[in-house]
C-alpha cells in the first residue's frame, strides 16, 4: 500500500455499522391463515347469538315495564329443585348459575385454545392484548371506584363495568363493520376472550364467601374423571356426538352441583372442566396437521347452545328491570349508574387505546398498515358493551332485585346502549372508508387485467 492510498481510520475494533433498521413488530397481526378462518366462523355464530341476546333484553325490558310485569319478576323468581342438595334455586338463579355454566365452558375451552394452539401461544403475539385487556378493566374499575368513592356500600361494583360483552360487541360488528380489516374483528375477539378471563378470576376470588371445602374437594373429583375421559378417549367422544350427553354431560352436572354447594359460584366449573379438554390431537390420532383437537370440536357443537339458548335465556331473567315512573329519574342520579356508564363508555376507550399507544410509544411495536388509531378507538367503544358479564356481578355484588341492582342493570343497559351507538358512529363512517378503497383497488385490478379470481382472494 502507497502513502497516498486512502486510509481506513476506523478502529480495528468498532463493529462495523448496521444499516438495517430495527423491526417493528406489529401490534395487530393478521394472524395466521387458518386462525382467520376459525376466528370469522366464531364471529359468524357469535352474531347470531347477539341477535338473540338483543331480542331476549328487549322482551325482559318491554314485559318488565308493562301492566303486566308482576308475571315477568313471579316467573323470575319461582323456585324449583332438590333443596337437601342445595339446588332448590328460582329459574332467574338457575340460568345465572345454571346456563351461563354452558357460556363460561365455552370460555373456558376458547382460553385454553388461544394460549396453546393458538396465535396467542407466542408470548409476543399475546402480550398487546392481554395488556390491552387489563387496561380496560383496571381503568374502567377505577373511574367507577372515583365515583363511588363516598359510600362504601355502592364502591363494592367497582367490577361492575370490566367485563365486555362478546356476542353483543361481535353483532354490531357484524351490521357495520363487513369491509374494516381483518386484524380488528380478530384483536376485539381475542379482548374479549382475555376480558373473560380476568372476569373468572374476579368471580372467582371476590365472590366467594364461606367456602365448605368438603364439597369443594368432593367436586374435584367428577372434575377429574371428567378429564380422564376426555383425554383418555379423545377419538371416542371426538366422533360420536351421543356419547358426551350419555357420559359426560351427567359427570359434568355432578361437578357443577358440588362447586355450587361448596360457595365458589357455580360457572367456575364450567371453566375447570373446559380446561380438561385436550385441544391438540394426539400422536395416534395424526397429529395436529390432522385435523381440529376436542376443544375444537366440543366447541363446535355446544357454542350453538351456548349462544342461542343459553345465554338469551340468562339475558332475559337478567335484564329486566322497571325503568317507567320514578325508577329511571332515580336511578340516573344514582353514583352506581353514573359509575357504570362512566366506567364502560369511557374507561374501556382510555385503558384500551391507552394501554396500545404507551405499547407503541415505549416499544418497538407498532400498529399493523392496515390499521388507523381511529379504528381502534372504534374497537374501543365496542367493548363498552358490556351487557351478559357485567349483569351477572351486578347481581352478585348486590343482590338480585335490590335497588342497586337495579340502578346497576340501568347503567349497563345504558352504557352499552350508548358504546353500540357511538361504536356504530364511528365504526360505521370507517368501513365506507375501507369499502371505498376496496373498490378503488378493484377497478385498479379491472384496468391492469388481473383475472377476477386474483381479487377476490386478496
Amino acid at each position: 500500500m502507497t502513502d497516498d492510498a486512502p486510509q481506513d481510520s476506523t478502529p480495528l475494533d468498532t463493529p462495523p455499522l448496521d444499516p438495517t433498521p430495527p423491526v417493528r413488530r406489529r401490534v395487530f397481526g393478521r394472524g395466521t391463515y387458518g386462525e382467520s378462518l376459525r376466528i370469522d366462523e366464531i364471529l359468524r355464530k357469535e352474531s347470531v347469538g347477539g341477535t338473540l341476546l338483543l331480542i331476549a333484553a328487549v322482551a325482559a325490558l318491554i314485559w318488565a315495564n308493562s301492566p303486566a310485569s308482576p308475571g315477568y319478576y313471579a316467573l323470575r323468581d319461582l323456585t324449583f329443585g332438590y333443596e337437601p342438595w342445595h339446588l332448590e334455586l328460582s329459574i332467574g338463579h338457575w340460568a345465572s348459575d345454571g346456563l351461563l355454566a354452558i357460556f363460561f365452558f365455552i370460555v373456558g375451552l376458547e382460553l385454553k385454545r388461544e394460549f396453546i394452539a393458538g396465535d396467542l401461544r407466542d408470548p409476543k403475539t399475546a402480550v398487546v392484548p392481554v395488556l390491552a385487556a387489563v387496561g380496560g378493566v383496571i381503568v374502567p374499575a377505577l373511574i367507577y371506584a372515583l365515583v363511588n368513592a363516598g359510600d362504601p356500600e355502592t364502591v363494592r361494583g367497582w367490577a361492575i363495568p370490566t367485563a365486555t360483552d362478546i356476542a353483543f360487541a361481535v353483532a354490531v360488528l357484524a351490521i357495520i363493520g363487513s369491509k374494516l380489516p381483518a386484524a380488528l374483528r380478530i384483536f376485539l375477539l381475542t379482548l374479549a376472550v382475555v376480558d373473560d378471563f380476568i372476569a373468572i378470576g374476579i368471580i372467582a376470588f371476590v365472590f366467594t364467601d364461606d367456602i365448605d371445602l368438603v364439597a369443594l374437594a368432593l367436586a374435584v373429583v367428577p372434575i377429574a374423571l371428567f378429564g380422564f375421559l376426555v383425554q383418555r378417549y379423545r377419538r371416542f367422544f371426538g366422533g360420536r356426538i351421543w356419547t358426551g350427553w350419555v357420559i359426560l354431560v351427567p359427570i359434568a352436572f355432578a361437578a357443577w352441583a358440588l362447586v355450587h354447594a361448596s360457595g365458589v359460584h357455580a360457572t367456575i366449573a364450567g371453566v375447570a372442566l373446559a380446561f380438561t379438554v385436550p385441544v391438540i390431537r394426539s400422536a395416534a390420532a395424526g397429529g395436529p396437521e390432522a385435523g381440529p383437537g376436542l376443544a375444537e370440536v366440543f366447541e363446535h357443537r355446544i357454542r350453538p347452545i351456548s349462544a342461542g339458548f343459553a345465554v338469551p335465556v340468562f339475558a332475559f331473567f337478567a335484564a329486566g328491570v322497571t325503568v317507567v315512573g320514578d325508577g329511571f329519574a332515580a336511578a340516573l342520579t344514582d353514583t352506581v349508574t353514573i359509575g357504570v356508564v362512566l366506567g364502560l363508555v369511557v374507561g374501556k376507550v382510555i385503558g384500551i387505546t391507552g394501554v396500545t399507544w404507551l405499547l407503541t410509544t415505549l416499544t418497538r411495536a407498532s400498529l399493523d398498515s392496515a390499521v388507523r388509531w381511529i379504528d381502534l378507538i372504534g374497537v374501543s367503544l365496542l367493548a363498552g358493551i358490556g351487557f351478559t358479564v357485567s349483569l351477572l356481578v351486578a347481581g352478585l355484588t348486590f343482590g338480585e332485585g335490590s335497588p342497586h341492582d337495579d340502578h346497576a342493570k340501568v347503567g349497563i343497559l345504558l352504557a352499552s346502549l350508548i358504546a353500540a351507538l357511538l361504536a356504530t358512529v364511528v365504526l360505521g363512517l370507517r368501513n365506507r372508508h375501507y369499502a371505498r378503497v376496496a373498490a378503488e383497488e378493484a377497478e385498479d385490478a379491472d384496468a391492469d387485467g388481473i383475472p377476477d379470481v386474483y381479487q377476490r382472494g386478496s
